[in-house]
Parts: structure tokens; C-alpha cells; sequence
């Protein structure tokens, strides 16, 4: 059975690609490496994004794994333009996949860049496999597999989270990680 987990990064200054973790995000992240520390893991992935980086780094310096980064995985952009109505308009793409604003991604071409990755991993030889990228495509990941995935549960996402994604016999389930302490 190939496992997955995907995790959105950790509390960051703001949205630029740019944007460090602030100092309570570092230690999320050395929360994180704990966690994970008896977890065999074979490859991490991370958006380039400095905060999806800067929240694995810990991790794998203390299991010596280089990071790959891939451009599949950063943040969806939903428009070139400043809207002002954002949190609407980004409501409106989880009901409708195909809704796509000026200079943005549809849900479903910025679901297709993740899902690619994801599929890419299932089919390596790696077993156990860490993914770091951003809310919404993470939630846009999950809503692939479980369409009741939805607005309301990417709201209620935490930073980080952590989900482990499972493929066993060409089926693919998914659960939501609790991890103790890790918004301190």
C-alpha cells in the first residue's frame, strides 16, 4: 500500500511566493519533523513556495531526504486582479469547477497539476511520499477523491494540516491526521 501525506504548509507571513513562516510557523515545523520522526518516508515533494519549503526543512535534515520542488504544486491563483469579493468568488469555484476568473485557474485545471503529481507518486517506487503545497489546491486535491469535499472544509483547514492519502489495490481513500500541539 503507497501512502501519501499531504500537508499545507505552516503559519507564513502572508501569500507572496516569498513569504517566510513566522516564528510560531518554525515551530510548527520542528512539530512537524517530531512527528513524522518514526514515519518511514521515502521522498518529499513541496511547492517552491519559501513557506511550503521553510515547513519541511526540519524534517528532512533530520531524515537526511532532499526536498524535490515541483511548480505543480504552488498556490492557485484565482485572478490577476485584486478582488474584493475573493472569498465569494473562490466560494463559487468549489460548486462550480469550470468558473474561471481574469488571469486564474479554474478549480479544475489547478485540481489537474496536483492530481498529476499524485498520480506520478503512485506509480514510483516510493512507499511513503510527503507532499507539501498550499489550502486550496490541497483541498482541490482531496474534492478529486472525495467530491463532498468542499468550501466549507477548506475553511476549516488548519496550518499545517496534514492528510494521508492511501492507494491500495487502485483505491484511493483519504484521512484527516490529527496532529497534538501543532498550532502552538
Amino acid at each position: 500500500m503507497k501512502k501519501i501525506y499531504l500537508i499545507r504548509h505552516c503559519e507564513a507571513k502572508g501569500q507572496p511566493s516569498e513569504a517566510p513562516l513566522t516564528d510560531r510557523g518554525f515551530n510548527q515545523a520542528i512539530h512537524l519533523s517530531e512527528f513524522f520522526g518514526d514515519v518511514p518516508i521515502d521522498r518529499i515533494i513541496a511547492s517552491p513556495y519559501k513557506r511550503a519549503v521553510q515547513s519541511i526543512e526540519a524534517l528532512a535534515k533530520r531524515i537526511n531526504i532532499e526536498i524535490e520542488t515541483n511548480e505543480l504544486l504552488t498556490e492557485r491563483v484565482l485572478s490577476t486582479h485584486n478582488l474584493t469579493d475573493w472569498f465569494e468568488k473562490l466560494k463559487d469555484t468549489f460548486d462550480d469547477l469550470q468558473l474561471k476568473f481574469e488571469g486564474g485557474e479554474s478549480s479544475k485545471e489547478a485540481m489537474k497539476r496536483i492530481v498529476e503529481v499524485v498520480e506520478g507518486v503512485f506509480k514510483s517506487a516510493h512507499q511513503n511520499t510527503i507532499i507539501v503545497t498550499h489550502g486550496n489546491l490541497l483541498s482541490l486535491l482531496l474534492k478529486h477523491f472525495n467530491n463532498e469535499f468542499g468550501f466549507d472544509d477548506w475553511r476549516n483547514l488548519r496550518n499545517p494540516d496534514v492528510f494521508l492519502l492511501k492507494n491500495e489495490n487502485n483505491k484511493v481513500t483519504f484521512e484527516r491526521i490529527l496532529m497534538e500541539s501543532s498550532n502552538e
